[in-house]
């Protein structure tokens, strides 16, 4: 097969860290041709996607004393080719987060591949509809309480209810922006005010689950099936857990009760082509539904011993096998 990645600048890429690297490995050790490009290189000719692509050929990670360990040069890239992505067997959307207005362009580009052609993953449009925060509020019976609103007051009611409760910024990524709000804060007011600038833009408000001290759980699913997890676990030093504001990692198990929320989305996110997610839940409740470019499987794959990276291509084969026949 031909697979096609967009993602950030390649050289931005932390090779034993970042997902997207991983599934790129995985699946050139499968005997796959990679290609990668960038957002900002996507066009629409005769009302077909196309892209400028680079053949990208990698040295593949290590795994050393537990660690991952990357070589000094760990890509090669080709000269550079504009092509149509209707040429590709898949095409993995794996830009990071923000959604803006660039990466929703990107999306609008995307709709201009014929997907009995070439897979999408994920979907254009389901990136679209699947805000990372706000998607989630459709699975009531798996959700903590949550509002999400602009207005001061509505969320002073709120918080004073449940004593203490978790802001976020329905845009924001990888724990950007994310407050603890408690009843009586002197704070309380500036806090909402900057976070909804000025009551102009609407954020998520959930009650604090005291459990988001034992971690906060990462599922990644395919296809809606949950492959593997892991426990994010704050510093110390700031309550969110997010490995990008120095949370550390630790080995998991996917309890009974994540396992009836995975089986409570898993229909929707099919339904809306959301092949490759990661689902976040504390204390047995979800409450972030990731479809951008989920993160995870390297730290799984070190903790476990797994290579989800080639369950995902040995999918991806057989799926575009699937649609061929």
């Amino acid at each position: 097969m031909k697979l096609a990645f967009i993602i950030d600048p390649i050289h931005q890429l932390d090779p034993c860290h970042d997902t997207s690297v991983a599934l790129m490995e995985a699946a050139q050790s499968l005997g796959h041709e990679i290609w990668v490009t960038q957002a900002n290189l996507l066009s629409v000719v005769d009302s077909k996607a196309w892209a400028v692509l680079q053949q990208v050929e990698l040295v593949p990670v290590q795994l050393v004393e537990g660690r991952w360990v990357a070589a000094n040069s760990w890509y090669k890239l080709s000269d550079r080719f504009l092509t149509s992505l209707e040429t590709m067997d898949a095409v993995f959307m794996r830009t990071d987060p923000p959604v803006n207005d660039s990466y929703l362009y990107a999306t609008y580009i995307l709709d201009y591949i014929d997907q009995r052609k070439t897979l999408v993953v994920n979907s254009p449009n389901g990136i679209r509809k699947a805000n990372e925060k706000m998607y989630a509020l459709q699975f009531t019976k798996a959700i903590p309480e949550t509002i999400v609103s602009a207005d001061k007051h509505f969320i002073r009611q709120f918080v004073e209810a449940k004593e203490a409760a978790v802001l976020k910024p329905l845009g924001n990524k990888a724990g950007e922006g994310i407050l603890f709000l408690q009843s009586g804060d002197r704070n309380f007011n500036s806090i909402v005010e900057l976070s909804t600038l000025q009551g102009r833009i609407p954020v998520m408000v959930q009650t604090y689950l005291p459990e988001a001290k034992e971690g906060d759980k990462r599922i990644i699913l395919l296809n809606g099936e949950p492959i593997g997890a892991l426990n994010r676990l704050s510093s110390g030093t700031d309550f969110r857990n997010n490995m990008a504001t120095g949370g550390t990692v630790a080995q998991t198990n996917i309890t009974d009760r994540e396992r009836e929320i995975c089986d409570q989305v898993a229909e929707q996110l099919r339904k809306d082509g959301l092949i490759f997610v990661g689902i976040d839940a504390i204390g047995g409740y979800l409450t972030e539904v990731n479809v951008t470019s989920p993160t995870g499987v390297r730290e799984i794959d070190r903790l476990d011993g797994t290579r989800l990276g080639h369950q995902v291509i040995q999918w991806v084969e057989q799926t575009v096998q699937t649609n061929l026949s």
